[in-house]
This record gives C-alpha cells, sequence and structure tokens, in this order.
C-alpha cells in the first residue's frame, strides 16, 4: 500500500474506500457509488464475502432488457426483490405516493412510512433493494396503471454524511497528493495521466460541484466521459443520444412531475450529435432561456433550478506538433438545432477532451489505491454547490477590458468549482490560484474562438487575460 494511500485511510477513516475493488468483483453494472457502498457492507460479514456480494446481485440485480422477467415473477410469485433506483412522486388527489422504477416500467404505490425514512426518494431517487408485491387492487394514478406496492425498501446510501471531514482532511496533503486523492476516487489510476491531464479529467467535476455551469466537452471514445458521470454521483443525470422530450427535461404536464432538470444537479447530454428533440424550436428556445437564466416554464408550471447542463460529443482527432487535437469541426459535431451563436456563447467553458488518453485495459487505467468513498463525495460536492465563491474568485482577479458579462460570469463559475473540489478548506497560495483561473480562461477562450468561427462579425477574435491581485 501506497503511503498515499496510507493518508487516504488515516484522515477519512470509514469514508477511505479499496477502489481496485469494485472492478475486482466485477461489480461495473451496478454505478460505482452503489458498488462500494455494498461492498463496504458485505466486508463486514467476514469470510466470504466477495461470494456472497456476486450471489447477491445475481440474485436481485435485473438489466433493463429484462424487465418482463420482473413483472412475470411479480405476477406468478406474488413478490419479487429487485436492485433499482427508486423515485417517488406525490399524488395529491388520491392521497398516494407513488414510486417509479423506470429501467422497469414499473410504478408501485409506496407506504408514506418508506417515503418518511428516504425522503431522498422524493427529490433525486436512490438506489436500494427494493421489495415488490402484486397490489391486490389495480389502480390508475396519473392516469397510469399502479399494480404492485413497495412492500421493503433497503437503501444503498450511508445514513450519515459529515462534510466536515473533507475541509478537515484537506491540510494534510499537498497540492500534487490532493490532486491524486480526486483522481482515485473517481476510480481511475493518477500515475497514467500527466499534471495537466489530471486537471482536465477534474473539470468534469465542475457541472456538479458549481450550480448553473454549462460545460461541453468534445474528445475521442472511450475516455471516460460517460464513466464518470455515471459511476459518481446520483444527483446526475445522463441522456444518451435519442428523442428528448419537454415532459422528461421540463415538465410533464400529464403526471404533473418536475423533469430532470428541476431534480438533478446536473443533467449530461451524452453523444451530443445523436440527441433529437420531439420539437427542436420549442426545446432549444427552453434551453438557451434556462441556461442564461435558471427559469423555465412549461404550462402554467414555472420552475427555478441550479441544474448544470453538459454537452459531450465524440470527435477525431490527430497528433501535432502540440499534442492531439480535433480534426472535425466542432460545429458539426453538434445537431443542427445547436448550431448557432446564442447557444454556443452560453457555455461556460470547453473542456479539452481530445487531450485525454483512451481507457484500455483496467490493470492500467482504473485506480488500485485508497480514495474517498464515492457516496460520501457524491453528498459532499451536493452540499458544495449551495453557494457559489465567485464573490471570493471577485476579490482576487482583474479581468482584461475585453470580457463580456458572459465571459466574466463563465470564469468566475469555472474558478469557484476548482476552488471548491481542490481547496474545500479555503486555503491556497498565489501561485495554485493562478493555476486554476488559467485554466477557467483558457476554457472559455475556446468558446470565444468558437464563436468567432461561426460568426466573426459578431465576436471579433480577442484574447482574454486576467489579472491575480494579491
Amino acid at each position: 500500500m501506497t503511503e498515499l494511500s496510507n493518508k487516504v485511510k488515516r484522515y477519512f477513516g470509514d469514508y477511505a474506500v479499496d477502489k481496485k475493488l469494485a472492478y475486482e468483483l466485477e461489480l461495473a453494472k451496478l454505478p460505482r457509488y452503489v458498488a462500494e457502498y455494498l461492498i463496504s457492507e458485505f466486508k463486514q460479514e467476514g469470510s466470504s464475502w466477495e461470494e456472497k456480494l456476486r450471489n447477491f446481485i445475481k440474485q436481485h440485480y435485473y438489466e433493463p432488457e429484462e424487465k418482463e422477467l420482473v413483472k412475470h415473477k411479480l405476477i406468478t410469485d406474488g413478490t419479487v426483490s429487485i436492485i433499482d433506483e427508486l423515485r417517488v412522486v406525490v399524488d395529491i388527489e388520491t392521497d398516494t405516493h407513488v414510486g417509479i422504477i423506470q429501467s422497469h416500467d414499473i410504478l408501485a404505490e409506496v407506504p408514506l412510512s418508506i417515503v418518511e425514512i428516504n425522503k431522498a426518494t422524493l427529490v433525486t431517487g436512490m438506489w436500494g433493494l427494493i421489495q415488490l408485491t402484486k397490489s391486490p387492487s389495480i389502480k390508475y394514478i396519473f392516469e397510469q396503471l399502479v399494480g404492485a406496492i413497495v412492500e421493503k425498501f433497503i437503501p444503498f446510501q450511508a445514513p450519515d454524511m459529515d462534510p466536515k471531514i473533507l475541509t478537515e482532511a484537506r491540510p494534510y496533503f499537498s497540492f500534487e497528493e490532493w490532486i491524486d486523492v480526486l483522481i482515485n476516487t473517481i476510480g481511475l489510476e493518477p500515475r497514467v495521466y500527466s499534471p495537466r491531464q489530471k486537471l482536465i479529467l477534474l473539470t468534469r467535476l465542475i457541472p456538479i460541484v458549481e450550480g448553473s455551469t454549462n460545460m461541453a466537452e468534445f474528445g475521442p471514445r472511450q475516455t471516460g466521459k460517460t464513466y464518470l458521470y455515471r459511476n459518481l454521483s446520483n444527483y446526475v443525470r445522463i441522456i444518451s443520444g435519442g428523442n428528448i422530450t419537454p415532459a422528461a427535461l421540463f415538465y410533464n404536464l400529464k403526471t404533473r412531475t418536475p423533469g430532470e432538470l428541476a431534480v438533478k444537479d446536473a443533467v449530461v447530454f451524452d453523444e451530443i450529435s445523436k440527441i433529437k428533440f420531439s420539437n427542436p424550436d420549442e426545446m432549444m428556445g427552453k434551453i438557451k432561456d434556462y441556461m442564461e437564466s435558471g427559469h423555465y416554464e412549461r404550462g402554467t408550471k414555472k420552475v427555478v433550478s441550479d441544474s448544470s447542463l453538459v454537452f459531450m460529443g465524440n470527435v477525431a482527432v490527430e497528433m501535432a506538433a502540440e499534442g492531439y487535437i480535433p480534426i472535425e469541426d466542432l460545429t458539426y459535431v453538434l445537431p443542427e438545432s445547436m448550431r448557432d451563436s446564442a447557444f454556443i456563447d452560453r457555455i461556460h467553458g470547453l473542456i479539452p477532451g481530445w487531450e485525454l488518453p483512451k481507457i484500455s485495459q483496467s490493470k492500467y487505467h482504473l485506480s488500485k489505491e485508497y480514495g474517498i468513498a464515492s457516496d460520501y463525495y457524491a453528498e459532499a460536492l451536493h452540499t458544495m454547490r449551495k453557494e457559489t465563491l465567485a464573490p471570493l474568485v471577485s476579490r482576487h482577479i482583474e479581468l482584461s477590458d475585453n470580457f463580456k458579462i458572459r465571459d466574466e460570469k463563465s470564469v468566475k463559475r469555472v474558478v469557484s468549482g476548482l476552488i471548491k473540489l481542490l481547496f474545500p478548506d479555503g486555503s491556497f497560495n498565489p501561485t495554485e490560484l493562478r493555476t486554476i483561473i488559467d485554466i477557467a480562461v483558457e476554457y472559455r477562450q475556446r468558446v470565444r474562438d468558437w464563436l468567432h468561427k461561426i460568426a466573426p462579425g459578431e465576436f471579433p477574435k480577442e484574447k482574454l487575460s486576467v489579472e491575480v491581485k494579491p
């Protein structure tokens, strides 16, 4: 065990996790934060815990394509227990709590006692072991069939989270050590990446820790873009290609339930070139308005949210003198409805995913050391996003005269996010601050250069610069 792993165990105690176990036990089908929780629980059972864990997952985890098998067991046996995410909505007219098990197309009535103990099911949803029984009477709620009851729910999430641990532990690690701790925490091997590549990887976390921060990333396949967002936090929703409806993203008028933007910290549009909207003009109008104001309306419903948006696309790259560079025009990686300057200007930073290596074999690219438990770290990021550090950033920087309001907002939000990630105790020196400011300016400069390329008359070619004040 390395000295860094020993320090993580020393200062994080029960929240220190051996990251290699999740993939050694072949638990990749589950989100990492779920797998790590189960590992920590089953390890307490002593010998043969690995086999017991494998059998538990084999018995209770069903792939989405096995949804008819789940329904079959529910009908024939009267009960079935599944590992899945439970999200609860409330029907005021019938005084009913309805559980949505999206991957299996099942709606189930949830007793008030279960909801009271697991209130996160009402907000973002929670993963756990869901015991379903067949309902003795069929109900129609929100004009949909509810034929099951959640008899029991065991959450796979630590019940107590102490956000102070992160702040108290940070001073015991150097800047470089802390970066490696975070790389291990997200499940990757720090030694594979250069110092710059590590920082690029961590900037993917900015939309999770900083509210209303919109980022784009383009790069080759298999660099871990989706891997990170899917495995780190339950506060993130990934939408991979396909058709997106206003009901799913904004608000469902039929069921009167909020869309993903209202309940998640970040919504990730994966494989952006394959995204389709049922009504492109309506959807893009609402998305652009939301990216600017944090508000949206659908029907009579008005919603305020700080959910961040992430747009990810795959591009071909080639080696140049300065390293790998994209050889495709980024504008044409976007679907046609997004190829306008008003949308691109609302992106706060462009992450150069083309600089990251592909993740190949697990023995090379996945973490072999201790990191922070994913469920704890996800909760810490969720807590930190509640307050922006933009006012603090303003006291430390002087912007060049060619900054526009959106440029200023972009740089401050990216810097605020990086401070939360890299200096959760709020302690940094001028050199460290300069490092993260340079990244923020670089990311926004890429957006400005992109805008100049597609609308040179409206966006002149200008170089943004920032002075760091003592």
